[in-house]
């Protein structure tokens, strides 16, 4: 098993809370997470022998077995949620006895909000991280980047395989997740539209043009991409915006979460495709904010991620809003930096948009360009952890 950095904050939480939900995507390692450290009874809510469990007397189920418990996939067993209320308010400070692992985030959601706010500790799981494979080196790092974070993924020995085990993990979600929600658009313009979100990556969004494509309205487009977001494959990062005169882009910009899943559907397969691609700074970009948004997440709750651009073309990719401090990001796939590289972060410090700033980029030195921007190689900056940023040496 690969040691994920999750470990420790859903121990944490485990010492906070009488249950923890971990939420994340399909087949990123939730259970195998879980079922590492808790020492317990594991159920699979989607398997019709665990569930019959606790379809006829959840509370007596509940009770018998006492805990800790391991629920999979918690969302397809919905009356599970009141009961696990009531046990959980007899013993308020009785912690870590369960444990919920979810992949649709809506649904659990919306059923924490109703039976357990205040109850659970909530962790998200992604793919793997670079600091999570970066014993393995630069090769290491690039091929996460190639093929993504996916264990069964990033673990294939060739392309092939590689590929074959992301197009059965599109057609499950396609041709099982996406029935189950019942939505208008059918399964073979579901994967046409995954192909347009691939290329437009890193872009504006633009849901009416992608329904006028498909010929659905913008607001169906607009569900379908909520379930999409929910389902932790897409990303629409929004834009930060304040109260002054400059007229800014207000419309959110799209991103496939995982570069693997992102180069599967763009037919890129191997580290030749990805150089010779015309998405390629794109698809860095994309890699690096889930890199360092997942970092922080795992360092700190409340942050914000957005990203800043004026109509005249001013842009900072990411925009990391811890509430007293904003740190901007410029992400440049390339192995050097020059002043334009930097030039908008610049501004934004100047302006009060942010108040420190870094370039990463493929290259290999960290050094200063002034007191609070910095330019540092990717790997390095991410193994050197996002909770206190260090200045480069």
């Amino acid at each position: 098993m690969v040691p994920r950095e999750a470990e420790r904050l859903v121990r944490r939480m485990a010492g906070h809370f009488p249950a923890v939900l971990v939420l994340g995507p399909r087949q990123c390692g939730k259970t195998t997470l879980a079922r590492h450290f808790v020492r317990g009874r594991y159920f699979d809510l989607e398997k019709p022998s665990d569930a019959q469990v606790f379809a006829g007397d959840a509370e007596f189920a509940l009770r018998r077995l006492g805990g800790p418990l391991i629920l999979d996939e918690a969302q397809a067993l919905p009356s599970l949620f009141p009961v696990l209320r009531a046990l959980i308010d007899e013993a308020r400070r009785k912690y870590g006895r369960f444990f919920l692992l979810g992949s649709v985030s809506p649904d659990l959601v919306r059923n924490i909000s109703e039976s357990l706010a205040g109850r659970v500790g909530i962790v998200e799981l992604t793919p793997f991280l670079s600091t999570e494979v970066g014993s393995r080196g630069e090769t290491a790092f690039r091929h996460l980047w190639l093929r993504g974070g996916f264990p069964d993924a990033f673990l294939t020995k060739d392309a092939s395989r590689w590929q074959a085990w992301q197009e059965s993990f599109l057609r499950t979600f396609v041709e099982r997740d996406v029935v189950r929600h019942a939505l208008k658009i059918s399964s073979l313009e579901m994967r046409r539209l995954l192909g347009m979100v691939a290329h437009s990556h890193g872009g504006i969004l633009n849901a009416s043009s992608l329904g006028r494509s498909l010929g659905y309205s913008y607001h169906t487009i607009q569900h379908v991409l909520d379930l999409l977001e929910g389902h932790f494959l897409i990303r629409r990062l929004q834009p930060w915006h304040a109260n002054f005169g400059k007229r800014l882009v207000k419309a959110p910009k799209l991103y496939v979460r995982d570069t693997g899943v992102l180069h599967h559907l763009l037919g890129i397969a191997t580290g030749e495709d990805l150089l010779r691609s015309p998405t390629r700074g794109n698809s860095f970009e994309g890699f690096m904010i889930e890199q360092v948004a997942a970092q922080e997440g795992l360092a700190r709750t409340g942050s914000r991620f957005s990203y800043y651009r004026t109509h005249a073309g001013a842009e900072i990719d990411l925009v990391v809003d811890r509430g007293q401090t904003r740190i901007g990001f410029e992400f440049k796939c390339a192995a050097s930096a020059e002043p334009r590289d930097w030039a908008n972060l610049r501004a934004g410090i100047a302006e009060g948009i942010i108040h420190q700033g870094y370039v990463i980029n493929l290259g290999e030195r960290s050094f200063p360009v002034s007191p609070e921007i910095d330019v540092a190689p990717a790997r390095e900056f991410l193994r050197s952890g996002l909770a206190k940023p260090r200045r480069p040496r």
